[in-house]
């Protein structure tokens, strides 16, 4: 436009539809691959708070597995005011992994795993050789004392189509904006 041109009512009327119809189109697509949860409980710390502010790829499991470490979200049968809750737990075996827990540690296939990304160090309960069936996961939350996962019967082993996806970054609180970081990947 020269110097001088006025835009006609019209023209700028489109302009706005223009952006605006853009603004929707994005916002779409965002939805479609990325979902914003907050988490509610303490079952995750010392890694994640109540109040932490975070985006799952709903898309990560479409074509591949979890990997050991991953921090997914998931549909249970466990019930929260009438409705089924998502809750927030780390893949600690993958389907044909055998588990056993035992004097505060977990083994995974006979290997002592390392649990210093927990609360305490140490994992309560015991479970003598058991094998993740196909399809499903052994999750965890990392303040092991107080999470009810894998290890309770309410929970169990996690069926893969039950999954909303992996968390991928925090967004708040600010001081802790980022990336998820998978301790065993060092």
């Amino acid at each position: 436009m020269s110097k001088g041109e006025q835009l006609t009512g019209k023209q700028i009327a489109w302009s706005w539809i223009k952006d605006i119809l853009i603004a929707v189109i994005i916002a779409v697509v965002i939805i479609q691959f990325i979902k914003p949860t907050i988490v509610k409980e303490s079952s995750m710390e010392p890694n994640f708070y109540e109040n932490d502010y975070l985006f799952v790829y709903k898309m990560a499991y479409k074509s591949k597995l979890p990997a050991k470490g991953d921090v997914v979200i998931f549909q249970s049968d466990l019930t929260y005011n009438g409705k089924k809750k998502l809750l927030i737990k780390r893949v600690i075996g993958l389907p044909g992994d055998t588990i056993t827990i035992r004097d505060g540690q977990v083994f995974i296939n006979g290997q002592k795993d390392d649990q210093s990304y927990t609360a305490d160090g140490f994992t309560v309960g015991d479970i003598i050789e058991h094998k993740v069936p196909k399809g499903t996961l052994f999750c965890m939350g990392d303040n092991r004392e107080v999470s009810i996962d894998s290890r309770y019967e309410e929970v169990g082993d996690v069926e893969t189509d039950r999954l909303v996806g992996k968390v991928v970054f925090r967004a708040f609180p600010f001081n802790k904006i980022g990336p998820i970081h998978n301790p065993y990947e060092g």
